[in-house]
């Protein structure tokens, strides 16, 4: 079975933020990924609203026909927010002021207790819960007892190591497949525990194929590069480039 594609189009508010003004639209960008055939939406609504804003999140409830997937941290303001619009999931993730994006996983087992509270609340709205963590068996299991129903494992080691200046033959190559293994284990692993898998972070239409292959991730949630390729092909053909991508790997 080929993975859902969730597209992420943060950047798309990114733009618009730049000149705060209204341009160009999330709630165009939405639709056009759905009609191009992804299977659902991601944005991360930050703390400090660099880009998605509390009301864009209103909006896409509202125009979302596929699945709705909102980022957030594990606080009682984002999750009063997550009650409030009941998106179809929330992917719980760090949060850093000073990053330039998440950096990596979230530590499920220095915050159990929060990330249960979160979990319990979000569950009682009837929203899924999903957290994203690195492919570390501690943190999955963790997970698993958080009451989330699926983990996202950060690729961002995988896709560092895929780099087009990187991805060379020799130790380059090596060290991917080793990550790509690792990914694997972790998918199988969460699996075992009852959870579903997705994955993301830093994935491109180069790199994606060797983890679609992984038959036990369900979901990707691939945004920065989809965005990237839309400046030069147009949205829509961007977001069925990655479809194909992903598709390829299960033919």
């Amino acid at each position: 079975m080929t993975a859902r594609l969730n597209v992420n189009i943060d950047h798309v508010a990114t733009i618009r933020e730049a000149r705060k003004t209204i341009e160009p639209s999330i709630i165009t960008a939405a639709v056009i990924c759905e009609q191009a055939g992804a299977n659902g939406i991601t944005v991360h609504l930050r703390q400090d609203r660099r880009h998605i804003q509390d009301r864009d999140i209103e909006l896409l409830r509202d125009v979302v026909t596929t699945y709705l997937n909102v980022e957030m941290a594990a606080t009682d303001e984002m999750i009063a927010i997550a009650e409030r619009t009941r998106p179809d999931a929330v992917s719980l993730v760090p949060e850093n002021p000073n990053e330039v994006t998440t950096e990596g996983g979230l530590d499920v087992i220095g915050n159990l207790e929060n990330i249960e509270k979160a979990s319990e609340k979000l569950r009682a709205a009837g929203i899924f819960v999903s957290i994203f963590i690195d492919p570390d068996v501690d943190q999955i299991e963790a997970a698993a007892r958080s009451g989330a129903q699926q983990i996202e494992i950060c690729t961002a080691e995988y896709a560092e190591l895929t780099l087009a200046s990187r991805a060379v033959h020799g130790e380059g190559e090596r060290k991917a497949a080793a990550e790509v293994d690792r990914i694997r284990r972790a998918a199988v692993h969460a699996k075992d525990n009852g959870l579903m898998v997705a994955a993301g972070h830093g994935l491109t239409y180069r790199n994606v194929g060797a983890l679609a292959a992984i038959p036990e991730i369900t979901e990707f949630n691939i945004g920065h590069n989809i965005i990237s390729r839309s400046v030069f092909v147009g949205l829509d053909k961007a977001v069925r480039e990655m479809i194909e991508a992903i598709s390829r790997a299960n033919s």
